[in-house]
């Protein structure tokens, strides 16, 4: 591969990406894991506007759908170990240099969170981490899994008047890991934990229940579902376990998941993670944050029958990527954690 490298920003242990439309423009956001700004770009790379310089803490962004430039995020996530006053707020754009930022709920670890719809119902979907702590690496107590319906006006809620969220799967030890993945035309989530893979499936109607399937048993702390090798049938890749330094390909054999391929050798603190579409081919992207703390891309190879790895970037240490697509050409930003580093790769012609 010939992937140019374009470092855009040094932002203190950046880590949260997301895509936002705004006043008929695609741009992105990317913000802090501890006390540092959240910035908003545009596609060039080029620095827009400071949506927040404090608290941070941001673990993810989402768009509320259709608004122009509103989106949701947590705060105050700063580590698994300093989470306690963890909440999501609303974000609204007011001007340039002016975001109004409210309480939607407060929840305590809330790690990964999600707007997921089916049937014209939107869905809150938010994952904690834990549910409690009471000194340093304590796991004693599993984090959940809740959901609440997302009505289409946020404008009642602040600190007084919060959303009611309801527990839709409770014991989730490590709590970690969030993938939206379209199946079958609905929006459904791959959340995984220690207790494995799950796949959650939104209600068809705003009273109806989630379904949860079981995708894997093995304990895993992110995951997600394409199909690399064209059989019409998606692959499960899993970094596992919890912050760990294996990253491996399941087929669906038999009606379960088996696996069909190891990553060669140990990528230590597994932990960004992409799926889909990427440089005119199916392809799984995972950054791991120590040792070598590489960019590493997972294609098929049909002349081999087999899969690959390639590196994209090294000693890079990312958080979280992100897929974009600018004037036909797919971009991929990074959230070099490690490095501090906002960059943007983009494959040359």
């Amino acid at each position: 591969m010939n992937i140019e490298k374009k470092v855009i920003s040094n932002l203190n242990k950046c880590y949260s990406i997301a895509p936002l439309n705004y006043n008929g423009q695609e741009y992105f956001l990317v913000a802090a894991e501890k006390v540092d700004r959240c910035i908003l770009f545009d596609l060039n790379g080029n620095e827009v506007d400071t949506v927040w310089n404090e608290p941070g803490g941001v673990m993810s962004m989402v768009q509320v759908p259709g608004s122009n430039g509103v989106f949701l995020a947590t705060h105050k996530f700063y580590s698994p170990n300093d989470s306690k006053e963890a909440k999501i707020v609303i974000v609204t754009p007011i001007s340039k240099g002016n975001w109004e930022v409210r309480t939607l709920v407060d929840l305590p670890h809330v790690h990964r969170f999600d707007i997921v719809e089916r049937n014209g119902v939107r869905y809150l979907i938010a994952c904690a981490l834990k549910s409690g702590h009471e000194f340093k690496d304590d796991w004693s107590s599993p984090g959940k899994v809740y959901a609440a319906v997302l009505p289409d006006d946020l404008s009642s809620f602040h600190d007084g008047n919060q959303l009611k969220l309801t527990v839709i799967k409770d014991n989730m030890l490590k709590n970690h890991g969030y993938y939206r993945v379209k199946e079958n035309g609905i929006d459904t989530c791959v959340i995984s934990s220690d207790n494995g893979v799950f796949q959650f499936l939104p209600p068809s109607t705003a009273e109806g229940e989630w379904e949860i399937r079981t995708l894997l048993d093995t304990p895993a702390s992110d995951a997600v579902l394409v199909d690399l090798d064209g059989d019409g049938e998606k692959e499960l890749a899993v970094l596992s376990p919890f912050h760990g330094d294996q990253i491996s390909i399941y087929k669906r054999q038999d009606g379960a998941y088996q696996k069909v391929y190891d990553y060669e050798k140990p990528a230590e603190f597994t932990h960004a993670i992409y799926g889909g579409e990427l440089w005119g081919q199916q392809a799984v992207v995972v950054g791991h944050r120590k040792a070598e703390r590489n960019l590493i891309m997972f294609t098929y190879d049909e002349a081999a029958k087999g899969y690959r790895a390639e590196v994209i970037d090294e000693d890079c240490g990312p958080a979280n990527v992100l897929k974009l697509t600018k004037d036909g050409r797919d971009i991929l930003v990074s959230a070099n954690r490690e490095t501090d580093e906002v960059a943007i790769y983009t494959m040359c012609k």
